[in-house]
């Protein structure tokens, strides 16, 4: 018979639980529909909110954090086939 590989679970980092803990507060407390000072005003106080939170992240992993945040919010970009004979000046 053969053998079953043990399956291993990893703990995510705390940097990883602090970045899944932002992205469900973007979707959750309404951010994406903001304006763009309501948005500055909701990362900052989210930023600091974090920080307590997890002490152990660090200014750069929070300032990545943010940065990832804001990226989250942005509208998404078409892919498509359109947009690709566009780019390529089809017509």
């Amino acid at each position: 018979m053969g053998k079953r590989k043990k399956e291993v679970k990893q703990t995510p980092s705390l940097f990883d639980r602090a970045r899944n803990e932002l992205f469900s507060q973007i979707k959750h407390c309404g951010v994406l529909q903001a304006t763009e000072d309501q948005k500055d005003v909701w990362f900052k106080d989210t930023m600091e909110y974090m920080a307590k939170r997890y002490p152990g992240v660090t200014e750069e992993q929070l300032a990545e954090l943010n940065e990832l945040g804001r990226r989250f919010c942005e509208p998404v970009r078409s892919h498509g086939v359109q947009s690709t004979q566009l780019t390529e000046g089809g017509s």
